[in-house]
């Protein structure tokens, strides 16, 4: 499966200081026979006894503190809990990279981030590095056996590091998509290169010496619904090209797609963002531009019905108040 202090003053002759130099209006110092100032009383509670007081009631007060955090923090856990099981249901998930058959692109041991609204808002393109659930479309031969704790404390903490993708689930794979539905896709051309719709790509991600272990394979057309995807190690990733004798003859089901692998988080020297390659740009345009030229066909579709019946409708009061008029 991704940084003032102000100084305040007291105006002159005012407040304590004013009070510190005696007040007039108040009774007259003693001076020679005069009458003498009564001695002042100490309020209750000054002296040491009030520093002990004033001691007692800060520790109460710490200890108060202290056992309200102990009591809280299980609480604090539990919501930290929920809101990671949303945000990783609903928003985004880290996942743990166990294999190689995505290198150099990603390395075992990598943590990626998978966003998992972004294909509410766009359709997936070629390109994209995907996390899947391969069940029903893949055998589990090479799935990623990841035994649960009988423990319940143990296995909670597997589940909390699956979700903050520091363990892997061992039931999700994570593979770029190569050809969408009706794309047909197939290997190789005089220079080993994959061909998309009979175009060559040019895949500079590749593992180093990727073009001279590439099977033959195809030309598969890719069915409604479904995706075409390999590994960046094409010699070692268990992908498309080697379940084509499984259900959905090597594709996935588009519904299957969990989100998009969009940045490395760990460790921090490999944090860095998955781009669609430019090899793709020109197939996912020519993608882009058919399904613009199908919005006004779409839209015109839909708007026919209702066009139409509001046209009978004024047509059938105008022929009624046409009736109406004239005379019998």
């Amino acid at each position: 499966m991704p940084e003032h202090g102000g100084a305040s003053g007291v105006p002159g002759g005012s407040g304590r200081d004013a009070a510190l130099g005696g007040d007039p209006s108040g009774p007259p110092h003693a001076e020679g026979g005069g009458r003498h100032a009564e001695p002042r009383e100490e309020p209750a509670g000054t002296g040491e006894s009030a520093g002990e007081t004033m001691s007692a009631k800060n520790e109460s007060r710490g200890e108060e503190k202290t056992g309200s955090f102990w009591k809280e923090l299980p609480i604090l856990i539990v919501i930290a809990l929920v809101l990671a099981f949303v945000i990783k249901t609903w928003v985004v998930q880290a996942f743990y990279i166990p294999s190689k058959s995505m290198e150099d692109t990603l390395l075992i041991g990598d943590r990626v981030l998978v966003n998992k609204l972004v294909y509410q808002v766009r359709d997936i393109q070629r390109g994209d590095v995907v996390v899947f659930n391969g069940s029903g479309s893949w055998d589990e031969e090479n799935t990623v056996v990841v035994e649960q704790p009988a423990n319940p404390v143990s296995r909670l903490f597997t589940w909390v590091g699956q979700q903050f993708g520091v363990a892997p689930t061992g039931k999700d794979y994570i593979k770029r998509v190569i050809g969408l539905p009706g794309d047909t896709v197939e290997c190789c051309d005089e220079q080993n290169r994959v061909l998309v719709n009979g175009e060559p790509l040019d895949e500079p991600y590749l593992y180093p010496g990727s073009l001279e272990t590439h099977q033959e394979f195809g030309p598969v057309t890719v069915p409604e619904g479904r995706l075409w995807v390999m590994g960046d190690h094409r010699a070692v990733s268990y992908d498309s090209r080697m379940h084509q004798s499984d259900p959905g003859a090597g594709t996935i089901a588009e519904d299957s797609v969990v989100g998009r692998a969009f940045v490395i988080v760990w460790p921090l020297n490999r944090i860095t963002t998955l781009p669609i390659p430019q090899t793709f740009d020109r197939l996912n345009e020519e993608t882009a531009g058919a399904a613009a030229a199908a919005v006004p066909l779409a839209l015109g579709a839909a708007a026919a019905v209702p066009v139409h019946l509001t046209g009978r409708r004024v047509w059938r009061r105008a022929a009624k108040a046409d009736r109406e008029s004239s005379p019998t």
